[in-house]
């Protein structure tokens, strides 16, 4: 290795979840430390880690855990990231606008400002 080469260290997480974004979310924030503590500094979110895998049928229900990239769970990563001085990519439900929803990731840098989004439409018609 060069002189200039750095060794990052990057923290997987994925974990089973529950009904209740709040505690899925308190729960991830949790363990995100833990591997910040590690020496972790890209965390890498399970898909959709806030709330239970919905997307294996088709039920408007669901509907409702849609929110804006710059709604709750972004804003949590973006200061988390901040706060830790660690990028986050983080999946969640989004809604664009009015019927536009996307499976999507943001990715915060370690000052927490956004650096990016990727959307999917993958989520089944059936």
């Amino acid at each position: 290795m060069s002189q200039n080469s750095r060794t990052v260290k990057v923290g997987l997480i994925q974990m089973q979840v529950s009904a209740d974004k709040s505690a899925n979310i308190k729960a991830t924030e949790l363990r995100i430390r833990e591997a910040v503590a590690r020496g972790a500094q890209i965390i890498c979110l399970q898909e959709l880690f806030a709330t239970e895998y919905f997307c294996k049928t088709q039920n408007h229900d669901f509907f409702a855990l849609a929110e804006p990239v710059s709604g709750n769970t972004g804003i949590w990563a973006q200061k988390l990231s901040a706060e830790l001085k660690i990028v986050i990519i983080a999946s969640f439900f989004e809604k664009r606008t009015e019927g536009l929803y996307h499976n999507t990731a943001l990715v915060t840098d370690a000052d927490g400002c956004l650096l990016g989004i990727y959307r999917k439409s993958h989520i089944p018609d059936d």
